[in-house]
């Protein structure tokens, strides 16, 4: 499987790159931040410390927001944060891990490969358009199955003539 492929397919666990501590896995992954270089986890692992104090930074991509800074339990690196207050462009983010993917290794269950996570792809289709493509899928299926009876009834009214 192309590790650049989406994770969805692929179970995994995210360690860190030093000292390999699991920081999070695929199951509680929401997707990526690029304007962060990041990934979107709903969920880490009790390896991944929240600092309690408040921080901010002047650096670009977390201009006028407060945050609060994650750290490896195992190394004491950066990890990432979680946003308590953000601007509108990432407003969709408060309250979710947003997790560093430079110093990131993925695990992958299907062949039991290490790759580095900046390798990765971690687009998630739209929820919207899965759904479009059920409704259509599921509009096929019912024009058949009414096809079907339409023909069923025609054939049961020739039989009795």
């Amino acid at each position: 499987m192309d590790p650049r492929e989406g994770v969805y397919r692929n179970v995994m666990t995210f360690h860190c790159g030093q000292c390999n501590t699991v920081w999070a896995d695929s199951l509680g992954l929401c997707g990526e931040a690029k304007c962060c270089d990041s990934l979107i986890c709903s969920k880490v692992t009790l390896d991944v410390i929240i600092k309690k104090e408040l921080e901010s930074s002047l650096e670009e991509k977390w201009e006028n927001c407060i945050y609060n800074s994650l750290s490896c339990s195992g190394c004491g690196c950066s990890v990432g944060v979680v946003l308590v207050s953000a601007p509108q462009h990432l407003a969709s983010l408060r309250s979710l891990f947003l997790i560093r993917k430079d110093n990131m290794n993925g695990y992958q269950f299907s062949d039991g490969s290490m790759v580095k996570a900046s390798t990765l792809n971690f687009d998630i289709e739209p929820i919207g358009k899965s759904i479009a493509t059920l409704k259509q899928e599921m509009e096929a299926a019912l024009k058949h199955i009414s096809l079907l009876h339409g023909s069923l009834r025609e054939s049961s009214t020739a039989s009795l003539d």
